[in-house]
């Protein structure tokens, strides 16, 4: 079990001018690029600008990849990128809480390198606006998404594959090209990777700033209204957007600061977890076929083969494998009111991949086919809760996808769902606890302690108060 010392406290020192400046930008509909409405049309002429194709492919189609004849995971020649291996955990019996003893194995996504995803802001007529990327993933639904402004592994930056250079890469690794304004740690897809992180970052450029193809400047507000849409603002853009430094407005929260701290510390220490990778040959209830690593029983996820054709990438042509859901998934915020203060239920989650053991995820992370098996009574806490939510009770729904360079088609519905005592009580279950949004931005500015899927309900939280149209 891996534990951390805890973050400072959460109220910090940011810039005096940073919060009025965003709410300028989110206040701004419109930008000195595009206007809202154009930007379906500019995205689609993205589209066309480039050829995009993704092809499913079996196993023995990949070049450059192949299975280990000892250990049967699977890499690539270079031993760069990243590898497919087993991986086995254990959970021992929480006698203070209600974790049971779980022991399962699975393949899992093993890659060491730390990323950098990165969104560049500058100020136009006083506003602050955002450069943001159209760029091509192979697992996304709908391929072209909103990305951040850089969006690469370190083998992608330091050019492992022979391709193009980053696009404006140097603004995240000179610090001399501007002044940051969020720089973080934060982890991926615990159930997917195996202690992956990714640095978060957002640079204010101090000069020019030349505009490149597939790249606009839109303001906050836009990219609220964007976060509105289906399948447009990727995985990558939410994250960072989350680690924003928006004013404090967190009186009220029924967890003070520290009491919110020992909490999570104490949901730390109480889960015993052991995750080690292992062969993925010999994970059990997984089986290799020619074109898909899966379980019999259809549940969960698979490991696929793709060929890729991308005329605007740093590569114009690749193979690689991905990670399939076989189903969607359903990420909510229950929420309520107390004393005047909104609040949204966090669950503090175990996830085999995590490098500290627990995070703060949403209230329901989960995907209900895999559960349509139990009984009511064994099924997730809140998810009946959050299927079975009236229109009127939804404050936030949209579909968003996961991250496409390693997901396909991976989507969950994104919910935010206002509950009532009788659904969600004011004392909630072990495990779970509410925090207002400032508490949960503010731990955001701490590396592992809110998940990627909490993160991208965060950005969903702050982009509400745009009117979809």
């Amino acid at each position: 079990m891996a534990l951390v010392t805890p973050a400072p406290l959460l109220r910090e020192r940011t810039d005096a001018r940073q919060p009025s400046r965003l709410a300028r930008s989110a206040a701004a509909g419109q930008g000195v690029q595009l206007r809202t409405d154009e930007f379906a049309g500019w995205l689609a002429e993205r589209g066309r600008a480039s050829d995009f194709r993704v092809e499913r492919i079996p196993f023995d189609q990949l070049d450059g990849w192949s299975f280990d004849e000892r250990t049967g995971n699977l890499g690539h020649r270079s031993g760069r990128f990243f590898t497919v291996e087993g991986l086995h955990v254990t959970e021992e019996d929480d006698p203070y809480g209600d974790s049971p003893y779980a022991d399962w194995q699975q393949p899992i996504i093993k890659q060491p390198e730390v990323g950098i995803l990165g969104i560049l802001v500058k100020e136009f007529d006083g506003i602050p606006h955002f450069l943001m990327q159209a760029k091509m993933e192979p697992g996304n639904p709908n391929l072209l998404q909103l990305s951040p402004t850089v969006q690469a592994t370190r083998s992608n930056y330091t050019k492992a594959h022979r391709g193009a250079d980053v696009k404006y890469i140097e603004y995240f690794t000179d610090p001399r090209r501007g002044r940051v304004v969020a720089d973080v740690l934060q982890s991926e897809h615990g159930s997917w990777f195996y202690r992956k992180s990714n640095r978060n970052m957002i640079v204010e450029a101090t000069g020019d700033v030349p505009l490149l193809d597939e790249f606009c400047w839109l303001t906050l507000g836009q990219i609220n209204e964007l976060l509105h849409r289906d399948n447009l603002v990727n995985m990558d853009a939410r994250t960072v957007l989350s680690c924003l430094p928006y004013p404090d407005t967190g009186a009220g929260a029924l967890l003070s600061d520290i009491e919110l701290l020992s909490w999570f510390t104490g949901e730390r220490a109480r889960h015993d977890v052991r995750a080690v990778t292992v062969p993925l040959a010999g994970v059990p209830l997984w089986e290799r076929g020619k074109d898909a690593i899966e379980r019999p029983d259809g549940r969960y996820f698979r490991v696929i083969a793709v060929s890729v054709r991308a005329g605007n990438r740093e590569v114009s042509g690749w193979t690689q494998p991905l990670f399939e859901p076989v189903s969607g998934g359903v990420t909510a915020f229950l929420t309520r009111e107390f004393g005047g203060v909104t609040h949204v239920l966090v669950h503090a989650r175990v996830e085999g991949g995590f490098l500290d053991t627990v995070e703060l995820g949403p209230t329901v992370q989960y995907t209900p086919a895999n559960y349509a098996h139990r009984a009511p009574r064994d099924r997730p806490l809140f998810l009946d809760t959050v299927l079975g939510a009236r229109g009127d009770r939804i404050r936030y729904e949209a579909v968003h996808s996961e991250e496409g360079g390693r997901f396909h088609n991976a989507e969950s519905r994104c919910l935010i769902v206002a509950a009532d005592e009788a659904q969600a009580p004011q004392v909630p279950p072990p495990g779970y606890a509410w925090v207002t949004p400032a508490q949960l931005t503010s731990l955001v500015r701490h590396g592992h302690y809110v998940n990627v899927q909490g993160r991208t309900l965060l950005a969903c939280l702050n982009a509400m108060t745009v009117t979809a149209r």
